[in-house]
């Protein structure tokens, strides 16, 4: 079997490669309203990858880098765009990252909270997805705040804008997009963390993982910003 074969037989088993992108974060995948199609870096990545394999590709839209991971093994994807968090390499392998996104707080305009560094306080409650990457470092840093774990992004939203929790986490774009689409709300002045994209295949993959590893150096890294 040839290299490319191997590699298509881990990468595209079904013939086409499926690769999982996460609709939540519009700072990587986005729906054009105009022609339906999906852009963004995680769109444009997967496309430069079928090209390089000459081979087929198929978008699979998650609403949630959570529903990636459960997804994982119900034979749904190939390759997932998400973040290259430490707790999840006992299941996938990670390609270099190819772009970073920070991660921030939301908090109503009449919060005396004004900063990332006024956050971490006693009494302050914080709501953030479970399963998020930056939820993860945030677990990590946080010592006197509360943190409320909620089922997904939007969830903890809800919560801020219910006033069950004083801020909300959540990656900078998508707060900021909230914050346009809902009057009384802003981001607080600097971020907690900054999340690694990359692409991940299950740890199985051992010459798809090589492959893309020298792709994204290959193709991303030069390319590199954080948002």
């Amino acid at each position: 079997m040839s290299e490319r074969d191997e590699i298509l037989a881990e990468i595209a088993p079904t013939g086409v490669i499926r690769a999982a992108v996460n609709m939540s974060n519009a700072a990587l995948v986005r729906l054009d309203p105009v022609t339906g199609s999906l852009t963004g870096p995680s769109a444009q990545i997967a496309l430069e990858l079928a090209a390089e394999l000459d081979c087929g590709l198929s978008l699979v839209q998650y609403g949630s880098a959570a529903d990636i991971l459960a997804a994982a093994e119900g034979n749904e994807w190939d390759v997932a765009f998400i973040a290259s968090d430490p707790s999840r390499v006992d299941r996938f392998s990670f390609s270099p990252s190819y772009t970073t996104v920070t991660a921030s707080f939301l908090v109503s305009d009449g919060s005396a909270l004004g900063s990332v560094g006024h956050v971490d306080v006693e009494g302050v409650r914080i709501a953030a997805a479970r399963t998020a990457a930056y939820t993860k470092q945030l677990e990590r840093r946080i010592r006197k705040a509360i943190l409320l774990h909620t089922a997904n992004p939007a969830s903890a939203l809800d919560m801020l804008v219910s006033s069950q929790c004083d801020a909300a986490a959540g990656l900078t774009e998508s707060l900021s997009r909230f914050c346009k689409e809902n009057p009384g709300f802003r981001v607080v002045e600097g971020s907690f963390s900054k999340v690694p994209q990359a692409i991940a295949v299950h740890r199985r993959c051992v010459h798809a993982s090589t492959f893309l590893s020298d792709f994204v150096q290959q193709h991303c890294c030069a390319d590199k910003t954080g948002n």
